[in-house]
């Protein structure tokens, strides 16, 4: 008996900051997902100021105020959401809210940002939010959590895949095969474009980020800066790990920045990310599985030409949108997906990427 389509929205803002992406998904089932409408309310350069700032030093009133105004934001991306794709609030079964991390220090705690009763009262749906905590409780990193989806939705059928997502952090899933959990695991490398962006940023204020690679082309990157921020402790855990801009945020940059200025910096910050991946690729995962690139470093052309040189010509390499849909709703989807397994009493959560003590039903609900 086929299971009755449902429409949901998926919200995701993660560590690149860059604003709040917005899906709206069709599912006949936890594995059969349909892409409708995917949306981004950017987050202004004030808006990214308060986060880095909540982040940085942030007082107990800014916080409070924060997570309002990060529930707020996020309902006007789905106001968007709905009046482009032309949906009613009333279609919807659920909203999947995953907020804002600002500190993420595993195994204590991590901690999300954004009061999902302001959604569940502005849109009339119920709103599934705080995925992490249930898996930190039973021992785990509470991330990543899009494993789950790419073990479920993006693994091939007939081959291993890894799917790397270069977001603010860079995280892979390894998938032997489509919705087997057997043998998948995930982790985060480390950096992926928050550094960049920062020292881009850094080096030319009126830029939000390295658009087209334009900095990093310019520079060339210092091989021996790059070898020593290797050296950090992080980068020797095995999996499961995972990371954030406590380690790796706009203090990391500005240090880099100081050592190595101007487009040169941006390089060497692009060498990290390449070299981390590459590193951890040639060290945790098996040899030869096709890779899959998503994320705002499947942008950058620095990042993709260094990937394709560290790996080697053996190294399937493809981009998430030419194989799915964009790329930059991946994570939205992922977590739409993630309130869907929540709402039906299905566990979220992959120990083997997390290093939970087992699979946990993830999030709490806000009734409509």
């Amino acid at each position: 008996m086929t299971e009755r389509p449902i429409l949901a929205v998926g919200l995701m803002s993660g560590t690149s900051l860059d604003g709040m992406d917005a899906v709206l998904v069709r599912f006949s089932g936890p594995a059969n997902v349909q892409l409708l409408h995917f949306c981004t309310r950017t987050y202004a350069p004030a808006e990214r100021a308060l986060i880095e700032a909540a982040i940085r030093d942030g007082q107990a009133r800014d916080l409070a105020q924060l997570h309002a105004s990060i529930a707020a934001w996020a309902a006007e991306a789905v106001q968007q959401l709905l009046e482009e794709s032309r949906v009613r609030a009333m279609d919807l079964e659920f909203i999947a809210f995953h907020g804002q991390t600002i500190w993420h220090e595993p195994p204590v705690v991590t901690w999300q940002l954004g009061e999902p009763a302001l959604l569940a009262e502005r849109f009339g749906v119920k709103v599934v939010s705080g995925f992490r905590g249930r898996d930190v409780a039973a021992g785990g990193q509470g991330a990543p959590l899009v494993p789950v989806a790419d073990v479920l939705l993006f693994g091939a059928d007939d081959h291993a895949r890894v799917l790397l997502n270069i977001g603010g952090m860079a995280n892979l899933t390894y998938v032997p095969r489509r919705a087997v959990e057997a043998g998948a695991f995930g982790f985060d490398t480390g950096p992926g474009m928050a550094v960049v962006d920062a020292v881009a940023r850094l080096v030319r204020p009126d830029l939000p980020f390295d658009t087209d690679g334009q900095l990093a082309a310019r520079g060339t990157p210092v091989q021996a800066v790059v070898a020593e921020l290797l050296a950090d402790d992080f980068f020797r855990l095995p999996p499961p790990r995972s990371t954030g801009r406590e380690l790796f945020g706009s203090a990391f940059a500005q240090r880099l920045h100081e050592r190595v200025p101007g487009p040169d910096g941006v390089a060497t910050a692009v060498a990290l990310t390449v070299r981390s991946i590459a590193d951890a690729m040639a060290r945790w995962v098996p040899p030869g599985p096709e890779l899959v690139v998503s994320g705002g470093g499947a942008h950058h052309p620095g990042i993709m030409s260094g990937l394709a040189a560290a790996l080697g010509s053996a190294q399937t390499l493809r981009r998430f949108d030419d194989l799915f849909f964009s790329g930059d709703a991946k994570e939205a989807v992922a977590f739409a997906l993630l309130g869907y397994l929540t709402l039906h009493g299905q566990p979220g959560n992959l120990p083997a990427a997390t290093g939970a003590s087992g699979r946990r039903v993830l999030g709490m609900i806000t009734p409509a």
